[in-house]
């Protein structure tokens, strides 16, 4: 139903009416795209759910916003979706690397940062492509993924500028998703 425009145009226009099977059908064929952009942007699950919640009350009183001769539904309602999540990106603030306890070495050998979680077989997945980074990287997406640490504060840890720290965020992320997909 996702690709069928004029179905999502006229569920669209029913959601404007307040008609709440409509939006139930609406939530059914776009929930999976909007939580794919809202979980891209926000990473942590727990952030995205709640997000994709208020996305959906926004769509539920601004449905009647909407208009067919503009654009797509899915695009209307993926912006609004996008927005909410860089909202919250905004608004979080980042655990400075000061703020880390004394001794925190992610790298180190005594284990990860995901050592106490239950190590499921995605988790376990995860922790081996992990392995295979280099330390400094390795060191790198955990404290910028996992503790939420900027770019800059990584920047003043290594000792390297913001554009390496971005460069070494997006290919250790590549080359984690292509370990990930074998």
């Amino acid at each position: 139903m996702l690709n069928n425009r004029p179905d999502l145009v006229d569920l669209m226009s029913r959601v404007a009416t307040r008609d709440r099977e409509a939006f139930e059908d609406l939530y059914r064929a776009t929930s999976a795209k909007l939580y794919g952009v809202v979980v891209g942007i926000l990473v942590r699950r727990s952030l995205a759910d709640e997000a994709l919640q208020d996305v959906y009350a926004r769509i539920w009183e601004r449905a009647g916003d909407f208009d067919p001769a503009k654009g797509s539904p899915i695009a209307w309602m993926a912006a609004i979706a996008r927005n909410r999540a860089l909202d919250d990106l905004r608004r979080a603030r980042a655990a400075p690397v000061a703020a880390l306890p004394d001794g925190f070495d992610v790298a180190s050998e005594g284990g990860s940062a995901l050592d106490g979680l239950e190590k499921t077989d995605g988790l376990r997945a995860l922790i081996a492509c992990l392995d295979r980074l280099d330390g400094e990287k390795r060191e790198a997406v955990l404290l910028a993924y996992y503790r939420g640490c900027s770019r800059e504060a990584l920047s003043q840890r290594f000792g390297r500028p913001v554009p390496t720290i971005k460069t070494w965020l997006h290919r250790s992320l590549l080359q984690l998703r292509l370990c990930l997909s074998r």
